[in-house]
């Protein structure tokens, strides 16, 4: 192998270690038909640790999650919960009925998208015009300051 394509290669391979390794940034999606444009850290928080149950236009909040060993919900366990990955899933046991597991990405876009109350957290490069995303603290994914900016 000559030494360009042996340096195109390293250059790639470092491209793709870098890519694997970057922050995650989540961002909150609501349905379509839920007016709120925003929440506070502290309000997200109640949200997402189920004190908060009911949107302010009375629809049931329900929670879809992706499994808590994927990197989404590793960066959202860190920031929102403050939790260990067992502590977590006992509390999503213990509020099952406000909750849905979902496999992947698509999937907890199609399923927040069609069930009004949804709120769910993807990465910022997933999101679709099917779903609002919602300010935290006054602040969208990508801006300065955003709170769910991973590690």
């Amino acid at each position: 192998m000559s030494i360009g394509r042996r340096i195109w290669l390293l250059l790639l391979l470092t491209a793709m270690l870098a890519a694997s390794c970057e922050a995650r940034q989540l961002a909150v999606i609501v349905d379509k038909t839920n007016n709120t444009g925003g929440l506070s850290t502290m309000d997200l928080a109640k949200v997402f640790k189920f004190d908060s149950h009911k949107w302010p236009d009375g629809r049931p909040v329900i929670l879809v999650l992706r499994d808590p060993s994927t990197p989404e919900m590793k960066t959202a366990i860190e920031k929102l919960y403050h939790m260990q990955v067992e502590e977590f899933k006992s509390l999503l046991a213990a509020h099952a009925s406000g909750v849905i597991i979902v496999r992947s990405e698509d999937e907890l876009l199609k399923s927040v998208e069609a069930i009004p109350g949804a709120v769910g957290l993807v990465d910022v490069y997933s999101i679709n015009s099917r779903v609002n995303v919602l300010k935290v603290d006054g602040k969208l994914p990508l801006e300065q300051g955003y709170f769910l900016k991973g590690n």
